[in-house]
């Protein structure tokens, strides 16, 4: 394996804000930049692969879809939106728009989904993965990139929140990384307050049970049956004394 191979991971830059005006190609042809995705209300949930990819990348992206077609959120509405980026700058429009359509159709909620896939040259795929502190490399014998397996979520003015590791993606992992990338501005109360009780987990990748959150949980539900039982007595000694 070339040396380049043993570079490959991911240094993590929360917080940081993502360039807007870096330039790409979306699955239609048309020119872009990366600030187009971010409209100031949605946060973005953020690939980097590679569309011939033969193995990781259809894995991931494979696994995405289904987390996704699970999901009871879906990307344009009112929550979030998708981009994958190839990191290959000899892919094209075609293959772009074809890795799409396979994925749309398999996730079964039309065309309409705003899951961009956007192809650019090597200088603004570099500087996205840099900024992103995504590593990779290109292995000549095999024609093929190496690289890791990594959603990174974004809020909706471009700013770093959030990476999610692995091959398979949980969709409260989704739903909470979107909520935190947010700020809170998506999602019911009902999703924060579960959110509460979760925390992210940097040694797993994802989120676990939060002790003090359950505590909180347990607590409410306590006050809750308590102020039944309070409630049915107080007027059964009404029905009584009536």
């Amino acid at each position: 394996m070339a040396p380049a191979m043993h570079a490959i991971d991911v240094d993590e830059h929360l917080g940081n804000e993502l360039e807007r005006s870096l330039q790409f190609t979306d699955h239609t042809g048309k020119a872009v930049t990366l600030g187009d995705f971010f409209d100031g209300k949605r946060p973005v949930l953020l690939t980097m692969n590679y569309f011939r990819c033969p193995v990781l990348c259809n894995v991931q992206l494979n696994e995405l879809t289904e987390s996704l077609r699970q999901f009871d959120w879906t990307a344009g509405d009112e929550n979030f939106r998708i981009v994958t980026v190839s990191i290959d700058p000899r892919e094209t429009t075609e293959l772009a728009g074809t890795k799409r359509a396979n994925h749309l159709q398999a996730l079964g909620r039309g065309d309409a989904v705003d899951w961009a896939f956007l192809t650019g040259d090597a200088l603004n795929i570099r500087l996205l993965a840099a900024q992103l502190g995504i590593q990779y490399a290109y292995d000549p014998e095999q024609d093929q990139y190496a690289h890791p397996a990594v959603i990174v979520f974004a809020s909706p003015e471009g700013k770093i929140a959030r990476y999610i590791y692995g091959l398979s993606y949980a969709s409260n992992d989704l739903k909470f990384s979107l909520i935190e990338a947010s700020e809170g501005r998506v999602g019911t109360t009902l999703d924060r307050f579960i959110l509460s009780c979760f925390h992210y987990d940097a040694t797993l990748g994802r989120y676990g049970p939060f002790a003090f959150g359950l505590m909180r949980v347990a607590g409410a539900l306590t006050v809750l049956l308590i102020g039944t039982a309070l409630l049915i007595y107080w007027r059964r000694e009404r029905r009584i004394g009536a």
